[in-house]
């Protein structure tokens, strides 16, 4: 049994929560760089360029990638032999994404009753968090700021179990085409298949923590996965909607078992400012 101070893992976020909106990681770097290379359309360098430049902006002056600093979601993987100590796990938690978003003169984007006055809470709390309980005696902790553009793009379908595949890549396809600009292509698309409707959803934005260009092990997801992308990029769409090749950087796909008569499936779209970061206590 190994414990760890739950001060520390507030430090952690408050770290993280500047830097995930600070500095893109580098497989999205890498990615966007090939994208401006391949890219043929003459609007759609110029908005990979700027793209690019803003990154390189942030990173030097310590600045926000993104004016919107997002709905701060939290996954963790707690081990199983793990002790936390010193308070509470989610107090902990809100009190590290406070401070970094205050110290960090990040945004504050989230209201409390959303359907009414809609105050805003003034310090980016409370944060979304998912826990996974895992082997080990390690904490990973994993922050994804998610914009609201790209956000209010979200879709579930529960389809019928015979439209299968195709069923799958058209409702993606549509969702993404209906977007347009507003998820602020270059995207990275997370997609669920299966479970229930709240599952579907939760794989969708978790497939989203995968690096640009891996794969999922299984060969017929993988290859799901890359006939979406090629689908995705013949749209025309192209960075910011200005046309082009470049609509998405990836698309990743999760999976998972679900009853005889449902086919849930669920759309998370990340945009180009894919900010993300991860420690190990």
């Amino acid at each position: 049994m190994r414990e760890i101070n739950v001060t520390e893992i507030a430090d952690t976020v408050a770290r993280l929560a500047q830097e995930a909106n600070y500095f893109l990681p580098e497989d999205v770097l890498d990615a966007l760089k090939k994208a401006r290379r391949d890219e043929e359309a003459p609007r759609a360098q110029k908005v990979l360029d700027m793209i690019l430049r803003n990154s390189e902006i942030a990173e030097e002056k310590q600045i926000a990638l993104c004016q919107d600093t997002g709905t701060t979601v939290l996954f963790l993987e707690l081990g199983q032999d793990v002790h936390l100590v010193g308070g509470d796990l989610y107090e902990a938690l809100a009190d590290g994404v406070r401070r970094g978003y205050k110290d960090g003169f990040l945004r504050n984007s989230i209201v409390k009753q959303p359907f009414s006055a809609r105050i805003n809470t003034g310090d980016n709390t409370p944060p979304i968090v998912h826990t996974d309980i895992v082997p080990g005696e390690n904490l990973k902790v994993t922050i994804l700021p998610k914009g609201g553009g790209c956000e209010n793009m979200s879709r579930l379908s529960i389809m019928r179990p015979g439209d299968g595949k195709k069923g799958i890549i058209d409702f993606t396809l549509r969702t993404i085409e209906e977007s347009g600009g507003n998820p602020c292509p270059p995207l990275i698309v997370g997609v669920g298949v299966g479970g229930t409707a709240e599952h579907v959803m939760h794989l969708a934005k978790k497939s989203l923590l995968r690096k640009v260009g891996e794969h999922h092990p299984d060969p017929e997801v993988a290859e799901l996965e890359e006939e979406l992308l090629e689908r995705v990029n013949a749209s025309g769409i192209g960075p910011q909607a200005w046309g082009g090749r470049s609509t998405a950087l990836a698309v990743n796909v999760e999976t998972h078992p679900t009853h005889i008569t449902s086919l849930p499936v669920g759309v998370n779209l990340q945009c180009h400012s894919a900010r993300l970061k991860v420690a190990v206590l």
